[in-house]
């Protein structure tokens, strides 16, 4: 069968409701995942198939594209948030964020795919403060080289019911009377979800939107600690959250990186939030301006 959509990272937070709404919009989808059997609600789904597959193995991603239509497209929302510290970047960064776009794009060539839209990240720059941001900055080059027909995407902070951002403050919040907190004052710009996945699927009859980037974010900026508030409220918890140097941050940090589980916090983390992760001064409101669309707040989340 051929299908529409490629949806690469369709297994994920923002993938799951992407591939819901590329259905509603009349796409037929392909998700490829290491770990199909998590995708439950994918299966509910007529018009989405997942499947197993290693999207880091180059013949895998041949194979793939090869059951993609002529006229679909490639979506890759791949990203990874921590990684060991090296320069520019650690290996994991640089097989997600840089190596898996190029290869995308490979066997997009060899098959005759064009339209490609990837995922990103606001504040992507190769010579960033952080791992992550030069990492994505580094994707974006690699994306812009090509002869496909991209768009990226930018986007600030994501939130909707699943996130893991919103969500791992509510529920630290609940686990502890009182929550340290530094770079209190780091400033994010949160976007929804559904407005998130709504651009992507916009943009594909929108020829317009052809080698453009788009920051995404939401109508209003907050600082950390008031989105630890808001989070705080929204698992109604009376924790005391206290405001602490910026030290202290990078102490927190370097101790969940030894700490055994999935890393909640690390020092990229902190070095990512030197810079505001909010609409520049001279960027343009793709959701509004480009898009036409209605944000959705980040206070809806605690109503």
């Amino acid at each position: 069968m051929q299908y529409d959509i490629l949806l690469i990272g369709g297994n994920g937070f923002v993938g799951r409701v992407l591939a819901a709404q590329l259905q509603l919009a009349g796409y037929s989808v392909l998700i490829p995942s290491k770990h199909p059997s998590t995708g439950r609600e994918l299966r509910l789904l007529p018009k989405v198939h997942i499947e197993d597959a290693d999207i880091h193995e180059f013949d895998a991603l041949q194979d793939l594209c090869s059951r993609i239509k002529s006229s679909g497209a490639v979506i890759n929302l791949v990203g990874v948030l921590h990684d060991k510290p090296a320069q520019p970047y650690g290996k994991v960064f640089k097989s997600a964020h840089v190596d898996l776009p190029k290869n995308i794009i490979t066997a997009m060539q060899l098959h005759g795919l064009k339209r490609y839209l990837h995922m990103s990240a606001l504040g992507a720059d190769p010579i960033g403060p952080s791992m992550y941001q030069r990492s994505k900055g580094d994707g974006e080059l690699a994306v812009k080289a090509s002869n496909l027909d991209w768009t990226i995407f930018r986007p600030s902070v994501i939130f909707g019911a699943q996130d893991q951002f919103i969500n791992l403050f509510a529920k630290l919040t609940q686990l502890f009377p009182l929550m340290p907190l530094a770079n209190y004052g780091a400033k994010f710009q949160p976007v929804s979800v559904d407005d998130v996945a709504s651009a992507f699927v916009k943009a594909l009859d929108m020829p317009q939107t052809i080698h453009q980037s788009y920051d995404l974010v939401g109508p209003k900026a907050y600082t950390m600690q008031e989105i630890v508030e808001l989070a705080k409220r929204k698992a109604k918890t009376s924790c005391w959250i206290i405001p602490v140097p910026a030290f202290v941050g990078y102490i927190q940090a370097l101790a969940f990186e030894f700490l055994p589980g999935p890393t909640l916090m690390s020092r990229d983390n902190i070095a990512s939030m030197q810079l505001p992760n909010i609409l520049p001064g001279n960027g343009i409101d793709a959701l509004t301006q480009v898009f036409k669309m209605s944000r959705r707040h980040l206070e809806s989340i605690s109503e």
